[in-house]
């Protein structure tokens, strides 16, 4: 029972959405009694995202758990532009695999429902994702977090090879291939004297 429609509750600050909840039953002498687990992705949609697990007898104590917990494990996210990730990446957490890409200008959040939890909170506009493991909520979102904490910026990159980020980012496309073909020319260039 999945639903995205919470929306902002508690902090202005934090936007949270309720991934999933579930319910157990434990059976005892008078009959069953039922317990709620609820799973909610906590966001302030500038770059920071964490996810909790709550349980409760009752489902409003469950979120509320959930929540807090959520709110103890945040992690940042580097953004390019403030819309989308800096580059492809796979994550994966159990039998939940994921795959997240970076997408220009206009393509919108493209991904399922726990995922989509993520991104929305995370502040992510552009993204298209592939689950290719379990549907499992729990382990999809745990997935997509393995995969986040891997994004490296640009900028932290430079900073550990101690170059500029121009470098770092010259190196993607038209840089790197106009210096491989001043290379090839060279020999080139060399057996036509001999």
């Amino acid at each position: 029972m999945a639903r995205n429609d919470f929306g902002d509750r508690g902090d202005s600050e934090f936007v949270d959405k309720l991934v999933h909840i579930n319910r157990v039953a434990k059976v005892v002498k008078g009959g069953r009694r039922f317990g709620f687990a609820a799973l909610v992705v906590v966001g302030d949609q500038k770059g920071r995202v964490g996810f909790g697990h709550g349980k409760a007898r009752e489902v409003p104590e469950a979120i509320r758990k959930a929540t807090e917990t959520a709110k103890k494990s945040m992690i940042r996210v580097p953004l390019r532009e403030g819309r989308t990730l800096h580059h492809d990446i796979h994550g994966r957490h159990g039998a939940g695999k994921v795959l997240l890409r970076a997408a220009p200008p206009g393509t919108g959040i493209i991904a399922g429902g726990p995922m989509r939890a993520v991104f929305e909170c995370v502040g992510v506009q552009d993204v298209v994702t592939k689950s290719q493991g379990s549907s499992n909520p729990y382990n999809m979102v745990r997935a997509t977090f393995e995969a986040l904490k891997n994004q490296v910026s640009p900028r932290t990159v430079a900073a550990k090879r101690g170059k500029k980020v121009a470098e770092i980012i010259g190196r993607r496309g038209r840089g790197r291939s106009s210096d491989h073909e001043a290379a090839d020319a060279a020999p080139e260039a060399e057996t036509a004297d001999a």
